[in-house]
């Protein structure tokens, strides 16, 4: 093969690489969204890499994400394996791990509630790995296995 005919390649060949990057960069930014905000009512506002902003319905949750809720505020969010998660007024919590591969058999569920107060029904990871899943306070730390519970954390 000539010379000019390697080189006529190299527009392909760039293009290739070109999508082959960006294809990779979506799919990262799709794995790190964990869930989504499915009702937001009163002042709800989430904490994300230092910056504050509004949760309105819709809105992508992304691991260590931080959910705080003002004196009027409550929100409700729906995660990726269907875990549904609701939080009443004056409360914070952190999404502190979040994966969900079922085709790798990775599954976890951590996070940390601050303060406030919260309804927590599991979904599909702790159902199919039971020790994935853990709901941690200042005070204790619970192993979620195929359940539904309310708990009130108050500050000190």
């Amino acid at each position: 093969m000539n010379h000019n005919k390697w080189w006529s390649l190299v527009p392909i060949l760039a293009a290739g690489l070109f999508l082959l990057v960006v294809n990779e960069k979506a799919s990262a930014v799709d794995s790190s969204v964990v869930g989504t905000v499915q009702k937001a009512g009163g002042t709800v506002n989430i904490v994300r890499q230092g910056e504050t902003m509004n949760a309105k319905v819709g809105l992508e949750l992304w691991q260590n994400d931080t959910l705080r809720t003002g004196p009027d505020g409550s929100v409700g969010v729906l995660f990726k394996d269907d875990t549904s998660l609701s939080l009443g007024p004056d409360s914070a919590l952190v999404i502190d791990e979040f994966v969900f591969a079922p085709h790798q058999g990775k599954f976890s569920i951590v996070v940390k509630m601050l303060k406030g107060t919260a309804v927590y029904i599991s979904g599909l990871a702790s159902r199919f790995e039971p020790d994935s899943t853990r709901f941690e306070t200042p005070s204790a730390s619970l192993g979620i296995r195929g359940t539904k519970f309310v708990v009130k954390v108050e500050e000190k």
